[in-house]
């Protein structure tokens, strides 16, 4: 079993349109990665023991429906997808402007204080000096989102600006290898190719566990890849960026998935192919 695909992401990504998700497929998709019946029929009974799913009936012929709360939280956030896509296209471009975020959340507050600034560092934000954090993008409304979420709007606050220093360094380029450990975010990206090209490889012919099961380790991979990447404009990348190259390939292989999924489509092909597709049908 690859260590990187936990049990509970197999039952996640396996969840149709309906909010089901076959047994049967679950437990062949699961052999598939290398995960034996064990492992998958521990985490079935997990999962309904905490009332994330129901199970009618028992053994690969049963059938496990989603509760709301579950299908509310495990989609991807589609906006930041679209986002990269329509970068990667020169859709997006940068108007020069750095955004910045200070938080003076006190020592009485620390759990709400590393929750923030966890969040933004999840935004794509880099420390400049303590308590201040920094990105090229629009991330305002999803900054204060989390600030009302957590409790502390009141001590957050924002700015933009175009005339930034750090260390004394000002040209963006510069600023931007200095801020962000690009080298590793690359690093992501090749790995993140390597497995969209074993991807297209394999899927032309493949039987549907084959495929599903390819689905979900290209997910993964892709999961990994946007968990570290700040998605900075390509004028602040070096050029030719990986991460571009990367992600054409990921899309090619989600419209191969969808072309070949004739029957009970699953939401993990819809929710990253539809969003490329709109983002391609745009320009």
């Amino acid at each position: 079993m690859s260590p990187e695909i936990p049990t509970r992401t197999l039952v996640e990504s396996l969840l149709r349109e309906d909010a089901t998700v076959d047994a049967g497929e679950l437990y062949d998709v699961g052999n598939a990665l290398g995960m034996n019946d064990q492992q998958v029929r521990l985490c079935i009974k997990r999962l309904v023991a905490e009332g994330q799913f129901i199970q009618d009936g028992r053994g690969r012929k049963a059938v496990l429906r989603a509760t709301p709360e579950v299908r509310s939280t495990i989609e991807p956030d589609l906006d930041f997808v679209r986002h990269m896509y329509e970068q990667d296209r020169g859709r997006a471009d940068w108007d020069g402007r750095w955004h910045v975020v200070a938080l003076a959340i006190g020592e009485s507050a620390r759990p709400a204080r590393d929750a923030m600034r966890d969040a933004v560092v999840r935004l794509g934000g880099a420390p400049i000096q303590g308590g201040l954090y920094v990105s090229p993008n629009r991330w305002e409304p999803y900054v204060h989102a989390a600030a009302d979420r957590l409790g502390v709007a009141d001590r957050v606050t924002t700015l933009t600006t175009t005339d930034l220093t750090v260390g004394g360094v000002t040209e963006p380029r510069a600023l931007a290898e200095q801020l962000w450990p690009l080298d590793r975010i690359g690093d992501g990206h090749r790995r993140l190719l390597a497995a969209a090209e074993r991807s297209a490889r394999v899927l032309p012919g493949a039987s549907r566990t084959s495929r599903l099961g390819v689905a979900i380790e290209l997910a993964a991979e892709f999961a990994r890849a946007v968990e570290l990447d700040p998605l900075l404009p390509p004028q602040l990348l070096p050029q030719p960026w990986i991460g571009t190259e990367a992600r054409a390939a990921v899309a090619a292989c989600w419209a191969e998935l969808v072309r070949s999924d004739q029957r009970e489509p699953l939401n993990l092909f819809r929710w990253y192919a539809d969003v490329i597709a709109e983002v391609a049908a745009a320009g």
